[in-house]
């Protein structure tokens, strides 16, 4: 025992402590040091009973606690229902929990009580994922437990259930299952200084190689967010998801047993273990790692680094500044090296297919000893294909159908998908067959079939006027429907990808008064929510937004905002009030150059209303008509009293809200182009 300290001492007993005397306390608490923090840091571990007295090593959920709670998971029940119940699973479960303390001081008013996580708008200080990664070699070296990605699971309640998906994307190589009970809908990650807004959502992607279970109470004041997630996950179809509803009346953890059973049938799942052939994965940070790649951008620009379909063979490099539907970041290179997946010291030859451009360029170079690749390309979004040793026959690529996260397309009329095939090869394909189908009724296939006798290498080719389709749509919002895409090949070979559509109402109500700001100031009223057992009325609000004249006209090198005034929204008491609206339209004169994010008045979810900032490119031609769609939303604390769960009675006001979509047209006029 020399050189151990008498703490270190004090900790080897209590975990050799026989069954008997450990079965008094169902949990232990525990510190660490961080580096991260530069300072102790917290958490309660839940052991197997026969822990002290066998040689066996466990698999390990992390759990995350929510609003003013912490590790001790004790703040919302006096420790009389949650720990008891993680204490129970773990009692006869073959399995160790460890509570994670999300614990920041300038955030908290005492020991219980704050913000956890140090996800807020202007947070940041702390990485939580890198003291994630910490947390777990900490656990890992001082505890018998499986260290292999299926035996690691992440769950958490509320902004612990958002930590639990967040960081099960963020380290899908590290993390093969996560729960969430009614989680956060969105929050901010990323370095400090470029954080970014976060939706697991938008990212489902980054699951495909992830067990995912979504716990929600139905009772649960933001039920309308979680069916919104659901809703993404159940449509991903290369996502292993569970979704159970629990008859409850509060925002709380429900289902523990259950879920952590989940995460057992995981535990049990070796093809968890394998590294996927192809995978997916969205980023916020400007450097960082997943599954053996290394990723560095240069810039100090919030956005996103999305690499999508990535093997052997090649990948698809974007990047965005928001999600869904940002512009890519005006960042300067982005630099890959690959996982060791090359011959070393071998030469290769990169195909680079500038998605903006539609420009391929070729280079040479030569993995390194250790049979990496490494290659930089802009943030304009670049399909990179490797040609060498170890590579095989790839087959042709699907280019992105829009530069958007989703078609937007009228109902009603004979339309040309805009479809492009590459050749990412570094020989000619030849007799290359598409087809186009759909399981949606509301899709009509006037032309399916389109054959390309030869695609040369590096060549992409346009189909758009062979695959032709009209929809068939209603009133309300957009609905998604989705095309199927066969790609044949080599005589026998083909592949199918997904072509998600949004179709726009047939039935759209005309805006009743529409408001630019191009740079005027304007005095609006807006609807302001009294409180969580509903109410309110309009105030006051004045504004100046965009760059202009300030006539209320948009005009050519302009910046604006879009304001709608509503006779009713959501709320029964939101009665002729303005909103801003977010801005849809294929025109190329219009650039959306800013995604506005702002709180939804007294809403508790820390879900952000979304709208635009446009700009009309300065060499517009007068006289040009454009048509855009003005999408904004209305909210209301619904609160209804008389309703009961069982002897209990509804506790707080659901946090719904509903998106108005309207058309917008208007004719160019004001400055001559520039030449």
């Amino acid at each position: 025992m020399i050189g151990l300290c008498r703490t270190t001492i004090r900790f080897i007993a209590i975990l050799l402590l026989p069954c008997s005397i450990a079965a008094q306390k169902p949990f232990f608490d525990r510190t660490h040091p961080s580096q991260v923090f530069n300072e102790a840091r917290n958490y309660r571990i839940f052991l197997p009973p026969d822990y002290a007295n066998s040689k066996q090593a466990y698999p390990v959920i992390y759990y995350f606690h929510g609003h003013s709670d912490r590790y001790t998971l004790e703040r919302y029940d006096d420790g009389k229902d949650t720990v008891p119940k993680i204490a129970a699973f773990v009692a006869s479960h073959p399995v160790i929990v460890v509570a994670v303390d999300g614990y920041v001081a300038r955030d908290y008013t005492g020991f219980y009580g704050g913000s956890p996580w140090d996800i807020r708008e202007n947070g940041g200080e702390y990485d939580f994922g890198a003291y994630f990664r910490e947390l777990v070699a900490h656990i890992d070296g001082t505890y018998r437990t499986l260290t292999s990605r299926r035996a690691r699971a992440t769950s958490g309640l509320s902004m612990g259930g958002f930590m639990s998906l967040y960081l099960s994307a963020r380290y899908p190589d590290l993390i093969g299952s996560a729960s969430a009970f009614n989680p956060g809908p969105e929050f901010y990650v990323g370095e400090k200084g470029r954080l970014m807004l976060w939706r697991p959502k938008d990212h489902v992607s980054n699951h495909a190689r992830t067990k995912v279970r979504l716990i929600r109470a139905s009772g649960d004041y933001i039920s309308q967010y979680h069916e919104e997630t659901r809703e993404a996950y159940a449509r991903a179809d290369d996502v292993a998801f569970e979704y159970r509803r629990d008859e409850y009346h509060r925002h709380w953890a429900t289902s523990i047993a259950e879920t952590f059973d989940f995460h057992s049938r995981a535990f049990a799942d070796s093809a968890l273990d394998n590294v996927p052939e192809t995978w997916s994965h969205d980023n916020a940070y400007a450097a960082f790692e997943v599954w053996n790649y290394r990723v560095r951008v240069e810039g100090k620009e919030p956005g996103l680094t999305c690499l999508e379909d990535v093997n052997q063979n090649g990948l698809r490099v974007t990047t965005r500044r928001w999600a869904p539907d940002g512009p890519p970041m005006a960042a300067g290179r982005i630099t890959i090296t690959t996982a060791p997946l090359y011959q070393p010291a071998a030469p290769y030859l990169v195909m680079d297919h500038n998605l903006s451009t539609g420009v391929t360029t070729k280079k040479e170079t030569r993995a390194d000893q250790e049979g990496r690749i490494t290659f930089s390309v802009g943030g304009d979004g670049h399909q990179i294909s490797f040609i060498g040793p170890g590579t095989g026959g790839q087959p042709p690529v699907l280019l992105p159908v829009t530069m958007k996260d989703n078609l937007r397309l009228a109902p009603e009329q004979d339309l040309s998908l805009p479809v492009r095939i590459y050749n990412p090869r570094g020989a000619a394909m030849e007799a290359v067959r598409v087809t186009l189908t759909s399981e949606y009724p509301t899709v009509n296939i006037l032309s399916g079939e389109a054959t390309i006798p030869k695609l040369e290498a590096g060549a992409a080719a346009d189909i758009s006027a062979q695959l032709r389709v009209r929809f068939t749509a209603g009133a309300g919002y957009f609905a998604p429907t989705r095309l199927l895409l066969t790609l044949h090949y080599d005589g026998w070979h083909s592949v199918t990808k997904n072509v998600d559509v949004l179709v726009i109402p047939e039935l759209l109500e005309a805006a009743r008064e529409v408001m630019i700001l191009d740079g005027r100031t304007a005095t609006l009223s807006v609807f302001r929510q009294k409180g969580n057992q509903g109410g309110g009325g309009s105030l006051a609000r004045t504004v100046t937004e965009g760059k202009g004249n300030g006539n209320g006209v948009l005009e050519p090198g302009e910046e604006a905002t879009i304001w709608v005034r509503l006779p009713q929204g959501l709320d029964p008491f939101d009665k002729n009030n303005w909103y801003r609206a977010k801005v849809y339209t294929d025109s190329p004169w219009i650039t959306e150059i800013a995604d506005i994010q702002e709180q939804k008045q007294l809403e508790w979810t820390s879900a952000k209303e979304r709208t635009s900032l446009i700009r009309l490119a300065p060499n517009t031609p007068r006289g040009t008509r454009l048509s855009l769609l003005l999408d904004h939303e209305s909210w209301s604390y619904t609160w209804t009293p008389d309703v009961r769960y069982g002897p209990e009675r509804l506790y707080q006001a659901f946090q719904l809200h509903r998106h108005h979509l309207h058309p917008y047209e208007f004719v160019v006029a004001g400055r001559s182009p520039k030449r």
